[in-house]
């Protein structure tokens, strides 16, 4: 019998050998890693292109769900099953959209780990017990649709600050969180507008719902090679998501992201890397509960030979503005 190599990913040791006690019974489960982490579980993921990986969702550095985005583009063979105490309908959604095939719960792990392994190896979905009679997206059909990633294409920058300061105003006075990753002069210009609209700056600077973020110092936090890397981008990013989040007031909790680093790649000659930035981007708003609003300047668009990027462009997203 040909082995199936298994790599095992979850931040406590106890449960790591757990889990392999309880694959003892059957000879031709291997497994060939075990991660700690998220990025570790990625890297591994990559290097190893094992058959099934038990993922955990409360990983440090990457959370699961992050990490199954990252594993599903470097390592697209491997099927994923989350072994995880968290039973938040919400997050069984999100990790089910992120490719997840399977979703056990820890504390039913004993009597239904080897037949979830079964089913997903299988091409099958499983899910525990406790979570049937819920509605979830089957990961073998269409997935669920994800929340918005638009993008503006702005004439100056007088349409570009008054339209996203109004979107900004209106998440911070839901009770809800802004992050904007934009140059200097136009985080400058937002917060002088986002007073004029009657958001109290100081307030939600001081609480952590609203989050300035300077374009271009992260963008060099992020860049290997010329391009954005994966793990990099959703520690970082999906890091100040998190932090976000957890600082909104309101009972859901949402995060509003407004962002033109890309602008910043295309106007540099590196089409691909903003291409790739906003590829991310699609990932970040299956992996969170953010909505993001992405801009560049018509005149990044005025030659013939800009119209295959201008399209790869628009197409990376939900819906597409030019004002």
């Amino acid at each position: 019998m040909s082995s199936i190599r298994i790599l095992i990913a979850d931040d406590y040791e106890g449960w790591r050998r757990k889990i392999r006690l309880l694959l003892q019974v059957r000879p031709e489960y291997q497994v060939v890693a075990e991660a700690s982490d998220g990025s570790e579980a990625v890297q591994k993921a990559q290097e190893l292109k094992p058959d099934l990986i038990l993922l955990d969702i409360g990983l440090p550095k990457l959370n699961g769900i992050e990490a199954a985005q990252l594993i599903r583009q470097l390592s697209p063979s491997s099927k994923i099953l989350v072994l995880s105490q968290n039973h938040d309908l919400d997050v069984v959604r999100a990790a089910l959209s992120a490719s997840a095939r399977g979703y056990v719960l820890k504390a039913d792990a004993r009597s239904e780990l080897l037949p979830a392994m079964d089913a997903v190896l299988g091409g099958k979905q499983f899910l525990s017990n406790s979570l049937k009679g819920h509605e979830f997206v089957d990961t073998s059909g269409e997935k669920a649709p994800h929340r918005r990633h638009e993008v503006l294409f702005y004439s100056d920058d007088a349409v570009l600050l008054d339209g996203f300061a109004r979107f900004i105003a209106d998440a911070l006075k839901a009770g809800n969180a802004a992050i904007v990753l934009a140059t200097k002069s136009h985080r400058d210009s937002l917060l002088q507008r986002l007073k004029a609209l009657g958001v109290d700056t100081v307030d939600v600077l001081q609480q952590g719902t609203y989050v300035p973020l300077d374009a271009v110092d992260t963008l060099s936090t992020i860049m290997v090679n010329g391009v954005p890397d994966p793990v990099l981008f959703f520690a970082g990013i999906g890091g100040f998501i998190e932090a976000a989040a957890k600082a909104a007031k309101s009972e859901q909790p949402q995060v509003v992201v407004f962002g033109e680093a890309v602008a910043l790649l295309q106007a540099e000659g590196k089409a691909d890397a903003a291409i790739r930035f906003e590829q991310l981007g699609n990932d970040l708003v299956k992996a969170h509960d953010v909505d993001i609003l992405c801009a560049y300047p018509s005149s990044s668009f005025q030659d013939e030979e800009d119209e295959n990027v201008f399209q790869s462009i628009c197409a990376e997203h939900s819906a597409v503005y030019s004002h």
